[in-house]
């Protein structure tokens, strides 16, 4: 287990099994909770009128260097909603970005890579990342936000594939193209990179909750353009080391995996060893627990895009992934990806009411 850098002068050192007894911990280990949790991907994001302000132009990247900005928008829709987890605010090409492979987000497009990832010469320019060295903001924020928070606070890394398929395409794709013609036609080398970039999520992680984090999500949004079969052969084994070194160094913390489209993959996603799996709206949250097996708890699932319009429309859809949940332990409510920029926050504010009216799922059931 590495080190946990010591807290800043003024703020309060992380407190081991501060929040077991929150629901939202709980509801990750499958046990039982005084009211169905729920967050928001993406929660703070552009809906917020609060964010824009505090936000202001210029690069996320630059954003996220800045501890005191990181802490004030992570905390911002916690306040507005009533959640009852925070999500880190960054971005899962921060490591990439901070060893100096070139990439950056561009504004309504997200990651581009100036010199994409092509060949083993490439390899080279993914040197080992050392957080303390290369992202201290990210544990300075942390520290803060884990010391100041009243619910827990989750930290993230981008799977493996999903910051491959970044590094290779150079940016956003439909197709995948580059990625899975390396992939198959140089399976050695996808293999190498895979293993770097998986070395550089667990430096993350662990950086994020040796400073206080209360649990990790592992964001691999694209593996869901795989078939299970190459999911299994090429993306599985990384995402398995992740979730088993993280309970090697951080016993008992609860973790989370999801992607987009997914539903294919969800028996293997079961299998890699995380507390929760995150469904996507595809696939109703019943058919999500047949397929991924008893005893896994689930994250999900209400179609951002539902959000969108009347109340009486996302009330009738929240209920109806509420009843799909059932009355089983192990559901954590969000959305089925993360909140649309023109959201309105007045929407969510009453989803959130709701599900800790109505949620059922594990509510007076035994742990």
């Amino acid at each position: 287990m590495s080190t946990a850098a010591p807290a800043s002068p003024g703020q309060s050192a992380p407190v081991p099994g501060r929040f077991d007894d929150a629901p939202f911990i709980q509801a990750c280990r499958s046990q039982r909770v005084a009211h169905v949790p729920v967050w928001f991907m993406r929660q703070a994001g552009r809906s917020l009128p609060e964010y824009r302000a505090a936000r202001g132009p210029g690069s996320i990247l630059d954003a996220i260097a800045q501890p005191e900005l990181v802490a004030e928008l992570t905390r911002q829709p916690v306040d507005r909603y009533g959640t009852d987890a925070a999500i880190f605010f960054s971005d899962i090409v921060v490591p990439a970005a901070a060893i100096g492979f070139g990439v950056d987000v561009a504004p309504g497009t997200g990651p581009v890579v100036s010199e994409p990832f092509r060949s083993a010469a490439d390899l080279q320019r993914l040197r080992p990342l050392e957080p303390t060295l290369d992202t201290p903001y990210v544990i300075e924020a942390v520290q803060h936000l884990a010391g100041s928070l009243d619910v827990p606070l989750i930290g993230f890394a981008g799977g493996p594939f999903t910051v491959a398929s970044y590094l290779i395409e150079g940016g956003p794709s439909k197709n995948f193209t580059r990625v899975k013609a390396l992939m198959h036609a140089d399976p050695n080398l996808w293999h190498e990179l895979v293993e770097r970039l998986t070395d550089m999520a667990l430096a993350s992680l662990r950086s994020q909750l040796d400073a206080g984090a209360s649990a990790i999500q592992l964001f691999d949004s694209w593996a869901g353009i795989l078939t299970p079969r190459h999911y299994e052969e090429f993306v599985l084994p990384s995402t398995s080391r992740i979730f088993a070194e993280i309970e090697s160094s951080h016993p008992g913390t609860p973790t989370i995996i999801f992607g987009v489209g997914t539903g294919e993959l969800l028996p293997l996603m079961a299998t890699a060893g995380t507390s929760v799996v995150g469904i996507d709206w595809r696939v109703p949250l019943d058919q999500a627990r047949t397929r991924i097996g008893a005893g896994q708890a689930v994250q999900g699932n209400l179609d951002p895009a539902l959000c969108l319009g009347t109340w009486d429309v996302a009330a009738a859809e929240t209920r109806e992934v509420l009843e799909r949940a059932g009355n089983a332990p192990g559901h954590i409510f969000n959305l089925g990806h993360g909140v649309l920029p023109e959201t309105d926050p007045g929407i969510l504010e009453q989803v959130v009411a709701l599900v800790h009216a109505e949620g059922r799922a594990g509510v007076g059931a035994s742990a």
